[in-house]
């Protein structure tokens, strides 16, 4: 099993499209790229914590790749958008592609440079290092209350 943590706008969207996904065996929504290993949502909305709404993948790599996943990261949001996927503006709605290994980032960097072909050199997607990820336990305790 392969981990991915990919950052696309809001992350309720992207964690029910993923969990769908052959392949992918688990989702989680959470935060990471911030200042400290734990956060809240309200924290990560002042702007100051450094931390983007990010949706962690647990993936099975003999069914699906990597670079597939990041394929379909690049579908499921608008890359060429700053610090926004509208109507969600701040830096937590950022495209960010975080990495664990070396080979993830050489691919993450191989399927941006491809998709930027596409995009004619306009991508805003950040490759960066995972760094203070951290679930987002209040949501979390808001949909096991649902089940």
């Amino acid at each position: 099993m392969e981990i991915a943590i990919l950052a696309l706008g809001c992350f309720w969207g992207p964690e029910i499209k993923f969990s769908k996904i052959d392949g992918v065996i688990r989702t989680e929504v959470g935060y990471c790229g911030g200042n400290s290993s734990s956060t809240t949502y309200k924290e990560v909305c002042t702007g100051k914590t450094n931390h983007a709404e990010v949706v962690k993948l647990e993936f099975d790599d003999k069914v699906i790749s990597f670079k597939k996943i990041l394929d379909l990261f690049f579908k499921m949001h608008d890359p060429t958008q700053k610090d926004m996927q509208f109507p969600d503006v701040g830096t937590q709605y950022r495209s960010e592609i975080f990495y664990e290994t070396d080979e993830q980032k050489k691919e993450a960097e191989e399927v941006l440079n491809e998709k930027n072909k596409e995009f004619n050199g306009k991508i805003q997607t950040n490759i960066s290092k995972v760094k203070n990820y951290c679930k987002a336990e209040e949501f979390h305790q808001l949909k096991n209350r649902e089940k």
